[in-house]
């Protein structure tokens, strides 16, 4: 989506934190910066520090950012998806979690993440320094309040990445020059977490609600500050790998549990803000259209924009149905696939199955061709619904990313309430039937009987937000917190071996699908839930192999089944490593992940 907050680099702003992360050479810290531009002059007035607050914004995306590798290489494998392709020292290391200490894939974005911290650092000290913080204007003094909520939001968020890959980083809250030795010594994560929702309850103070904003654009307002105070209470209530090698979880872990109830049922009670988009669908029609959404579901989002590696997305170019640069639609897709078990996690009925997932490919004719089993493609940012259209091989499609959506606000209000009282309570079984009622739009009927005690209830969350949130970068982290990915690997890996023998609850699948196209589109013949004894293909149909897929192709060790998360170790595989050019410039002070 392109960006409505014009992206500005403050030069100014030093880069030590990536500078000592490349050589351990504390000569860097007497390097003049190339900018003539002075710390006085990046703060002098409301409009120079608006600049300088872009510019952290600005380190959020990316190719290092969440344009590409922390939201579309990091959450996966999961049970939902995988990265496609062999397993190579890059983003397939990542997914197969073969992570070597020389992946780039690795480095890059976490250097990207401390110039982040580094640069709201300085804004954090400086903003309220500056003499019109508290003897400007009144309209001065508010907007200023605003931004340095704005940076310590933005702060939280930078760290928190780090935290749910890294656990126990170094977590500097000072700016560079401040600081006496730059490598400073990892913190506790869970020390870093409390500092960090306590920053957020300040800021939710400071910022005005969505509609109190003025213009709209991305920046940050009271319900992105509130929603994502609930998503780190969340965290640091939840389990995480400790340097012990085991999943642990805190003892004061309810703490927390409730603030995150707590700030999720004040943003419920402003619908006026923030609520669901009647339509699912209609939420990523908006997104690739760059469209306003009136709900305002989407309370974070990521801007992109200026078509180039630094400030723009790569969605629907590296992911979603895999498109030829011929069509009117431009080149795109094919770097996440679907798992067969994920796609039959949906109810026939369920409208996000056809939005999550995508069945086809579109030719140069811009025709499009099914997709097999063992080949389907997310869909959520798919290129060939962009509006208006991009042709050719661009690679920035310029998608903002969502970061936090309203229905995560009321499936963590479920979730904390069900935990917090042992059983769901009555404002809990109506937050998570909302978001089913809307997957089941049409059909509300077929939402099926909430369980009302405790366990059954939680598993009922844990399948909801799987449907829901399917490549939205959500899934593996929920199952850490949950202390729940090792089982669920071993679980898909397990479904998808029935599923190729016809086992089970997978018994029904057809072996083959009977399709033709209809214009450019497809057209089936037969239903994916029931099974279907004929081979030959009808008059005026043609056959594609579905469950067959699967049997043919897809049972050896480096295929899907056994492919999936190939290289996962419990006790290790939950966190990544440091990587060497880290490791070494820390000169033995900084302490590896367990297991690498």
């Amino acid at each position: 989506m392109k960006n409505i907050v014009k992206k500005i680099t403050v030069l100014a702003i030093p880069f030590c934190i990536t500078m000592l992360m490349v050589s351990g050479c504390k000569e860097y810290l007497d390097v003049q910066p190339k900018s003539q531009i002075s710390i006085s002059d990046a703060f002098a007035n409301v409009a120079s520090a608006t600049n300088a607050i872009i510019g952290v914004y600005d380190e959020l995306m990316g190719d290092n950012g969440y344009g590409i590798r922390i939201n579309m290489y990091y959450p996966y494998d999961s049970d939902e998806m995988i990265v496609s392709g062999n397993i190579d020292n890059g983003r397939r290391g990542i997914g197969r979690y073969q992570l070597l200490l020389t992946n780039t894939e690795i480095r890059n974005p976490f250097l990207q993440l401390y110039r982040g911290i580094e640069k709201a650092n300085l804004c954090i000290e400086q903003i309220p320094l500056m003499a019109i913080y508290t003897s400007g204007t009144d309209a001065e003094k508010k907007e200023l309040r605003r931004l340095y909520g704005e940076v310590l939001t933005l702060r939280a968020q930078f760290l928190f990445e780090l935290l749910r890959n890294w656990g126990d980083v170094p977590a500097p809250l000072t700016p560079a020059y401040k600081q006496t030795d730059l490598f400073i010594p990892q913190s506790d994560r869970d020390q870093t977490y409390t500092k960090l929702i306590e920053d957020l309850k300040t800021a939710t103070d400071l910022v005005p609600w969505r509609t109190e904003a003025g213009v709209r654009n991305e920046r940050i307002t009271k319900g992105a500050v509130k929603a994502l105070r609930a998503k780190l209470a969340m965290f640091r209530g939840g389990y995480s790998l400790r340097s012990s090698g085991k999943m642990e979880r805190n003892a004061d872990y309810q703490t927390y549990i409730k603030i995150a109830r707590d700030e999720c049922a004040d943003l419920m009670a402003k619908r006026g803000e923030h609520t669901l988009n009647p339509s699912f669908e209609d939420i990523w029609r908006k997104l690739t259209s760059f469209t306003y959404d009136p709900a305002g579901e989407i309370i974070f989002e990521v801007g992109a924009g200026g078509s180039n590696s630094n400030s723009d997305s790569r969605m629907g170019n590296y992911n979603g149905p895999s498109v030829n640069a011929s069509s009117r639609y431009g080149t795109g897709g094919g770097g996440l696939l679907v798992l067969p078990n994920y796609f039959y996690a949906f109810d026939s009925t369920d409208t996000r199955r056809d939005v999550t997932t995508t069945l086809y490919a579109v030719a140069a004719t811009n025709v499009k061709s099914p997709r097999r089993l063992g080949e389907i493609t997310d869909g959520k940012f798919r290129k060939d619904w962009r509006n208006p259209l991009l042709p050719g091989t661009a690679l920035n499609p310029g998608y903002n990313w969502p970061m936090i959506r309203f229905a995560d606000v009321l499936l963590m209000f479920a979730e904390a309430e069900n935990e917090l009282n042992g059983a769901p309570t009555a404002a809990a079984i109506t937050a998570f039937e909302e978001v089913r009622k809307r997957a089941y739009k049409g059909n509300e009927s077929k939402i099926g009987k909430t369980p009302t005690d405790k366990a059954g209830f939680f598993d009922a969350i844990v399948n909801e937000r799987y449907l829901e949130f399917g490549s939205e970068g959500i899934r593996k982290f929920d199952l850490i917190r949950w202390n729940l990915l090792a089982e669920k690997i071993a679980e898909t890996r397990q479904k998808i071996q029935d599923m190729r023998d016809a086992k089970g609850a997978y018994a029904t699948i057809p072996q083959y699908i009977f399709w033709k196209n209809n214009g450019e589109e497809i057209q089936w013949q037969n239903s994916f839930y029931k099974p279907n004894t004929v081979t030959t293909a009808p008059t005026g149909w043609t056959r594609l192999d579905w469950r067959q897929h699967l049997t043919t192709n897809l049972i050896d060790g480096v295929q899907l089944h056994a492919g999936i998360a190939r290289f996962f170790v419990t006790g290790k595989s939950e966190l990544f490593p440091y990587d060497q050019a880290t490791v070494d410039a820390y000169q033995g002070k900084l302490k590896q992940n367990p297991g690498y």
